[in-house]
């Protein structure tokens, strides 16, 4: 099941501003709730399929996750969904790279317009292959990692997530259904910043001091006629 759960992945859905530090770094406010939003799925970056597309004319920045995949369906969860009800809800984990278009996004924002695109340009996500729910004991005792050209950029733990994984699902859960095979980011810890045309980039995900996953790409600019500019 390798690379398997990402067919089986109906919704892609990613936790914004769950690292204090990482809310700090970009200025914005902190969440009194969880704050989610969507990624298309043809934005995957497989391990081994290519290069990262840099679009001409935009700032992207790296943001490092931890994910996960359901076992089953949730609707409408209780507020008192527990953390060990929600971890029996996990088919399994993945690393996760989740690409953002800064300046698309910051300039989205001034005007007050969604900013599905920041998120959205193929190759936006790359992804690790399938942990399987056991080599994952506990989600908040892993290692996030991510250097470019061997220089750490990013390098934290899980346990630093303001909202628990229970406290997502039940949340998303009261919005849209959550579906089995739906791939859930939990945020990005300090660190984030820019890749740019030729940069190696390495991403792992440790558990006692092992690490289980590791990606791995080089970035390119994205060919075609295609260039952000502001207007």
């Amino acid at each position: 099941m390798s690379l398997k759960y990402l067919d089986n992945a109906r919704k892609i859905l990613c936790i914004g501003r769950n690292y204090a530090a990482h809310i700090k770094e970009l200025n914005s406010a902190k969440p009194q709730q969880p704050f989610f939003f969507l990624k298309p799925s043809s934005s995957i970056l497989k391990p081994n399929s290519g290069p990262f597309l840099i679009p001409k004319g935009v700032v992207v920045h790296h943001e490092v996750e931890l994910a996960f995949t359901l076992n089953r369906e949730l609707k409408n969860l209780p507020d008192t969904f527990s953390s060990q009800e929600a971890l029996e809800s996990i088919e399994g984990y993945a690393l996760t790279i989740d690409m953002t278009a800064r300046n698309v996004q910051d300039e989205a924002k001034k005007k007050g317009l969604p900013w599905s695109i920041a998120k959205g340009f193929d190759t936006f996500l790359p992804v690790s292959k399938f942990i399987p729910r056991e080599r994952i004991p506990d989600p908040y005792n892993v290692e996030l990692k991510l250097t470019i050209n061997g220089e750490v950029k990013q390098q934290d733990k899980s346990d630093l997530m303001l909202f628990p994984i229970h406290k997502i699902l039940s949340y998303m859960s009261n919005i849209m259904t959550l579906e089995k095979g739906d791939l859930i980011l939990t945020g990005t810890p300090k660190g984030v910043g820019p890749i740019v045309d030729g940069d190696e980039v390495e991403a792992t995900l440790s558990v006692g001091g092992e690490v289980i996953e590791t990606i791995k790409f080089k970035a390119e600019t994205k060919p075609g006629y295609y260039e952000y500019k502001e207007t």
